[in-house]
């Protein structure tokens, strides 16, 4: 997922790895980071995710915007377990990343308005999708 936040500093992207539970996203990042930085200020960001396609009309992905905040107790902690299954491969991880997975912050992004591209019905198409519960 690329995430676009805008700070002090102005407007920054960064690629995150993420985990969802429907609409609702979630991801780990340094508090240190500039997009970190620039959530604290400003929650309210944008974010892409997509493929590299090679063809233009394969091309889908998704648009949104929405809330971060960073999560706490509990919610971390689904959140933990959300991204473990997501990538096994944590399971196996070396002690250094075990241990820089237990300092940075977690996130929880909420979307408030959310587009799906889909070039195969058009090049630039695109639906927006009701995230009503």
């Amino acid at each position: 997922m690329t995430l676009a936040t805008q700070g002090k500093e102005g407007v920054w992207a960064a690629a995150v790895f993420y985990v969802n539970e429907g609409f609702t996203l979630y991801f780990l990042s340094a508090g240190h980071t500039r997009h970190a930085r620039n959530m604290l200020g400003q929650p309210h960001v944008a974010a892409t995710i997509q493929e590299d396609y090679t063809g233009w009309p394969a091309i889908q992905g998704i648009q949104l915007e929405g809330d971060v905040r960073v999560l706490e107790g509990v919610e971390r902690d689904t959140a933990v377990t959300l991204y473990r299954r997501k990538y096994p491969f944590l399971s196996q991880a070396n002690p250094q990343i075990e241990a820089a997975l237990t300092q940075v912050n977690w996130y929880q992004l909420a979307p408030t308005r959310l587009y799906f591209i889909d070039n195969s019905k058009g090049l630039g198409h695109r639906d927006e999708v009701s995230l009503s519960k």
